[in-house]
C-alpha cells in the first residue's frame, strides 16, 4: 500500500465560483499546468504555484489545496 497526493484543485474553484481560466489569471499559472495538476496528471508540483494558488485562495492551510491518500499499488 502506497501514498498519492492529490490536489484538490476543482473543489477549491467550485467553492470559490471561479474558473480555471480565472484562477490562472489570478494566479500567474498557466492554465494547462493548473489543469495538469487538477486531473493529478502531474507527478511534480512547482512550490511557487502552490504558494500562488494558496495566496488567490486567501488560504495558509495546504490542506485545503492537497491532500494525501492511501493507493492500493
Amino acid at each position: 500500500m502506497g501514498k498519492k497526493v492529490v490536489v484538490k484543485l476543482h473543489e477549491l474553484i467550485d467553492k470559490h465560483n471561479i474558473s480555471m481560466r480565472e484562477l490562472s489569471r489570478r494566479a500567474d499559472v498557466r492554465t494547462e499546468a493548473l489543469n495538469e495538476l487538477a486531473n493529478q496528471k502531474r507527478r511534480n508540483i512547482n512550490f511557487g504555484h502552490l504558494e500562488r494558488i494558496a495566496e488567490t485562495f486567501d488560504t495558509n492551510d495546504m490542506n485545503e489545496i492537497l491532500t494525501l491518500v492511501d493507493t492500493d499499488d
